[in-house]
């Protein structure tokens, strides 16, 4: 006779999973899609770091698509070389050069988006307990994967001008250590919106000489200022000693469903990431990888990225008049005003949890990501990131008016949720 399958069940034993597993943390941002998509009534999202609708080329792409696979060699369809498409390889060079970045054929490679690059990084560097300098606040997923590599993340505090490099060697001398990485997003930084300033960036370079640190540069967001350009990249300021790794991607500039991204980097970084990503996937996405060197081939990138500045400004601006409009007469209440990116941080007044407030936001028909999974775990509990970049300006208007009411049903509960 069979045994009951619930039996069988309460014997299976537990996995045993490697030490490692146990800074594995997942990502409250990722998560949040599913979230949304479970749900039946629809909801204004601020939640999710996603280009706009009508900001992704869907049209120019399904007619490359077409065209790529109309080749009877389905070529496209088939294994690439590891490092990247040969033809994206020139095309991202040649867009590079032209808007005054230009990097060596050998300094280059093509990832799954930028979150591998992110991660190749963490491989070939990070070991177990090793010391991680990163922001306070910083991108989630970047600290996850530097702690799924068992990276011990120390944090380093943020204003207006970025990481508070200045910071660093009292934190080096009280953790007794150098560390080995500092992560840093130095352009329109997720999840605040502030760009590191000049004087920063040659700072960090002159400590990373000094403490013998690698600089890992995370640019999502380089291209999408809204005024006036970046300073120069710390890449480009190292000058080619090799003290940095800048990571950058597809996603946030044409569509993140294709996953592409790239790494420059010194010949020797480059050459190991060949290595470990031939172990990984072999290579990112032929096709995508041709859709996105066509793109690049009709010469409607430049035009693109201004569209994109264009637009994204002015959603920018439409979170913070909505903001000033909505939470202004809440004492406490702040945020910043980025200058690039697709991000504003808000903080409510001390005492207030947004990880309380969610429940209560989805309720009201709007989503954002707490501050909680970006800050330190004794971190406060009063910050959100909203992300302004994929709603219209009338729905971002509704949306924050929608948030305000949950903040009141919050604070009318004494702070908690109900």
């Amino acid at each position: 006779m069979n045994k009951p399958t619930s039996l069988i069940m309460n014997r299976t034993r537990a996995p045993r999973f490697a030490a490692r597993t146990s800074g594995i943390t997942g990502s409250a941002i990722d998560s949040s899609i599913a979230v949304l998509q479970r749900r039946r009534q629809p909801t204004i999202s601020f939640a999710m770091g996603c280009p706009a609708a009508d900001a992704i080329p869907s049209a120019a792409i399904a007619e490359l698509a077409a065209e790529i696979l109309g080749d009877p060699s389905a070529a496209a369809l088939n294994y690439g070389p590891t490092e990247g498409e040969a033809e994206l390889r020139r095309g991202l060079l040649n867009l590079l050069a032209k808007l005054g970045q230009p990097v060596a054929e050998d300094r280059l490679m093509i990832t799954a988006g930028g979150t591998q690059g992110l991660d190749l990084t963490a491989k070939l560097f990070i070991d177990p307990g090793d010391l991680v300098i990163a922001e306070d606040p910083s991108y989630t997923n970047g600290v996850a994967i530097i702690t799924g590599y068992q990276g011990r993340i120390l944090r380093c505090q943020m204003d207006d001008a970025g990481m508070q490099v200045e910071r660093l060697p009292a934190l080096i001398a009280a953790a007794g250590r150098h560390p080995k990485v500092v992560y840093v997003i130095p352009n329109s930084q997720n999840p605040v919106g502030t760009t590191l300033s000049l004087a920063r960036r040659r700072m960090l370079l002159e400590m990373a000489e000094r403490y013998e640190f690698l600089i890992l540069e995370d640019d999502p967001y380089g291209f999408l200022y809204f005024h006036r350009p970046p300073p120069e990249s710390l890449l480009s300021l190292d000058r080619g000693r090799g003290r940095v790794i800048a990571v950058h991607t597809f996603s946030k500039i044409m569509a993140p469903g294709l996953r592409v991204g790239w790494v420059l980097a010194s010949p020797p970084v480059i050459e190991r990431m060949i290595a470990a990503k031939q172990g990984l996937d072999t290579c990112a996405n032929p096709l995508a990888q041709r859709i996105v060197s066509g793109f690049l081939a009709a010469g409607g990138m430049a035009r693109h990225l201004t569209n994109l500045r264009a637009a994204y400004r002015l959603r920018c601006e439409a979170m913070l008049a909505a903001l000033s409009a909505c939470f202004a007469g809440l004492p406490g209440a702040r945020w910043t005003s980025p200058d690039g990116g697709f991000f504003i941080w808000v903080e409510l007044p001390e005492g207030l949890s947004t990880d309380a407030l969610f429940r209560l936001a989805l309720e009201e028909g709007v989503a954002f990501i707490p501050g909680s999974a970006f800050l330190a775990p004794d971190g406060p509990r009063n910050a959100m990131r909203l992300c302004f970049a994929t709603c219209a300006p009338a729905e971002i208007a509704e949306g924050v008016g929608r948030l305000r009411r949950a903040v009141q049903r919050l604070i009318d509960n004494d702070g908690t949720a109900p």
